[in-house]
């Protein structure tokens, strides 16, 4: 299903707290390279706040937002540019910098109104989505070091998703916004979104990873080192093809904590989280096939196909690969935030004023007035 749920809150926020699948999890490039980096903006914040304090950047009735809040989610976005070789421009940043600003207001606003229904469900889309990021990854030692490369912990990145779908819910349930069934095969049935419910050829493997890089830093394992894990894999190859059991070996010797676990992994062809390299194996498989050894970017692997499911048109009582939710319900979330986001701009101003929320910074305070104004104009296009 290609079409993707929209975020009540604009796109800038999302790439904040989920751009870690957009980066590709096997990338030595990002493992080896981002580390550093966020070492270094860890350490330029902490002596920016040892220098100049942590002040309070906006305030309303019952909330403040401290300048390292901010801090914290900017120097996600930056470590995920720094990750796929982009640098943010200083004008740019600032623009961004108000735009994330007024969203931690509207979610601080919101949290205000939580009831122990609203909680309970961000909680339980929350974890759907940290289970969705582990499958994206296919590991969790995959995920974690990506994590850290953010600049932050699993269980940081859980609150921040917990605390925003849960504002999610309070806004939804303030504006009464519902979408019925015929309104979800309405859009189904629509020509114009046909190809939004096609689904990728996908395949379930199993695998073994010898690790060529540092699992906790990233940094490639010398020469020495990597010869010797090319060795060992090549032995463990020719053991599967002389009749060795793959699920044995893996336990023994993947480095891939869900290789050791047994567990199965499910590949959609053109997902960006994939390699390339081992794309091409795994779809070039046949069922129980054992791959060559794959060499790439974090080390080296071999692939056992389990299963190859063809691209085909989903049904609306389908679940969507690498998600727990049917079609119709995946619509129906859709709608409901495209909904949500023509009511949503006048509700939140509302709560502003009646919280007499205030920017106290000077330079914010302008690029969150122009952000604000730039998501309400009559030509504005909602962001995916």
């Amino acid at each position: 299903m290609k079409k993707q749920i929209k975020l009540i809150f604009p796109a800038a926020f999302a790439v904040a707290l989920f751009a870690l699948p957009c980066v590709n999890a096997a990338s030595a490039n990002a493992a080896t390279n981002a580390p550093a980096s966020t070492a270094t903006n860890s350490n330029s914040q902490a002596a920016m706040t040892a220098l100049f304090g942590d002040p309070v950047i906006a305030r309303g009735n019952g909330f403040e937002i401290k300048r390292s809040e901010l801090d914290e989610v900017i120097m996600g976005i930056k470590s995920t540019a720094a990750a796929r070789g982009q640098t943010i421009p200083p004008g740019q940043l600032t623009q961004i910098e108000g735009k994330l600003l007024g969203q931690l207001i509207q979610i601080q606003l919101l949290l205000q109104k939580t009831t122990d229904a609203d909680k309970s469900n961000g909680v339980q889309k929350a974890d759907l989505q940290m289970k969705a990021l582990l499958e994206r990854f296919g590991s969790q030692e995959a995920f974690e070091r990506q994590m850290k490369a953010a600049g932050m912990t699993a269980a940081d990145l859980r609150a921040k998703i917990v605390q925003k779908l849960t504002a999610e819910a309070v806004l939804m349930r303030e504006l009464n916004v519902t979408v019925t069934d015929a309104e979800a095969k309405q859009f189904y049935d629509d020509t114009n979104n046909s190809a939004d419910f096609e689904q990728p050829e996908m395949v379930t493997v199993r695998n073994i990873i010898l690790m060529t890089i540092d699992p906790v830093t990233g940094a490639p394992l010398s020469a020495d080192q990597q010869q010797a894990k090319r060795k060992q894999i090549d032995d463990i190859l020719k053991r599967i093809r002389g009749g060795a059991d793959f699920a044995a070996l893996a336990k023994q010797y993947s480095e891939d904590p869900n290789s050791k676990d047994n567990n199965k992994m499910t590949l959609v062809r053109g997902n960006p989280g994939i390699p390339p390299e081992v794309e091409a194996a795994a779809f070039s498989l046949t069922n129980n096939q054992i791959s060559d050894v794959i060499t790439a970017t974090i080390g080296y692997g071999i692939i056992k196909l389990l299963d190859k499911t063809p691209a085909k048109k989903l049904a609306l009582t389908d679940k969507v690969p690498l998600s727990d939710m049917t079609v119709a319900a995946k619509i129906k979330d859709y709608l409901t935030q495209q909904k949500t986001e023509k009511l949503a701009p006048a509700y939140l101003e509302k709560l502003k004023k009646a919280a007499d929320v205030q920017i106290l910074d000077a330079d914010l305070k302008a690029a969150a007035a122009a952000a604000a104004a730039a998501a309400t104009a009559p030509d504005a296009t909602p962001e995916k």
